[in-house]
């Protein structure tokens, strides 16, 4: 849960957006068990869901809050500094930092959507290596997600030449890709 929607939108719409920290711990130990977090770059205006306006009888009514979506967020975009209560290696941490810093190039929203949604697809396949068809299976999702485009399979194939492009993902041979 987070604060007011249109707030959130609008700061999302600036330059200069907070990465997010997340923490949870351990209530008898007070020892933190998972420290991570969300660069900025991972955040659009699509994983803010719009919760409903409280009620009439509320202090705030008609106050609209927001939800932050982690589910719509790829795995990659979650660093951990301490995962499963070990610190993770400084080195692993700067590296997935870096593997991603592309995204904040990416200054249109939508296209930044689509290869948020292409790397969570990757990652849904569970191999390091994959092929279009692993891919394509999505076909059908991101059609919901992104209902005003109708050419699915070439957007799919475009955003893995851009991720390619990124170092990302490698080429491996005709339709194989493999993660780096």
């Amino acid at each position: 849960m987070d604060g007011a929607y249109k707030v959130m939108l609008n700061r999302l719409a600036e330059a200069h957006n907070p990465n997010l920290f997340l923490l949870n711990y351990d209530l008898n130990s007070w020892q933190v068990s998972n420290f991570f977090v969300i660069p900025k770059h991972f955040f659009i205006a699509e994983i803010i869901e719009k919760r409903a306006p409280l009620s009439a009888f509320a202090r705030r009514a008609g106050w609209v809050g927001c939800n932050i979506l982690l589910s719509r967020i790829p795995e990659v975009g979650r660093i951990f500094f301490i995962r499963n209560k070990r610190i993770e290696a400084k080195e692993n941490v700067c590296a997935l930092w870096q593997k991603t810093l592309f995204l904040r190039e990416e200054k249109k929203a939508e296209a930044k959507g689509w290869l948020l949604d292409v790397m969570r697809c990757i990652e849904l396949i569970r191999k390091d290596e994959f092929t279009l068809a692993d891919i394509y299976k999505f076909e059908s999702a991101l059609a919901k997600q992104h209902p005003q485009n109708r050419h699915i399979k070439d957007k799919i194939r475009q955003q893995l030449q851009c991720l390619r492009d990124r170092n990302y993902i490698h080429f491996v041979d005709r339709g194989c890709y493999r993660v780096v």
